[in-house]
């Protein structure tokens, strides 16, 4: 088992949720139960699916969870993007938003090549 807590892509894409509840705090109320709500469960995702691989009990179920964890990420920088095309997200906090997931994503992907593969 890892311990998730103190991996760094753990740490950052947890940092990313709270960055995307505070964005999403202005939206439309309209979109309660869309938009925000998609946006918001896609970056949970992250973090929480991380979490559960470092549970888990082999290398290959990390892996998979970590496989899980960066299909929301590309999840989430779709949201962003729509987010940006209906005008809910300016274009300087989409822009550092999709940065921080590239980040993430070279960092699930670095991970991942660094499992002993069993």
């Amino acid at each position: 088992m890892h311990r998730y807590k103190e991996l760094k892509v753990w740490q950052k894409s947890r940092e990313l949720v709270k960055e995307i509840y505070l964005t999403t705090d202005g939206f439309p109320k309209a979109e309660i139960y869309g938009i925000t709500s998609q946006i918001r469960r896609s970056a949970v995702s992250i973090p929480a699916n991380i979490a559960e691989g470092c549970g888990r009990n082999t290398n290959k179920e990390l892996n998979r969870f970590m496989d899980i964890a960066q299909g929301s990420a590309f999840e989430l920088e779709t949201l962003i993007l729509l987010c940006g095309d209906l005008n809910y997200i300016d274009e300087n906090r989409s822009k550092y938003l999709l940065s921080t997931l590239v980040e993430i994503h070279k960092m699930v992907f670095s991970f991942k090549k660094q499992l002993p593969k069993s």
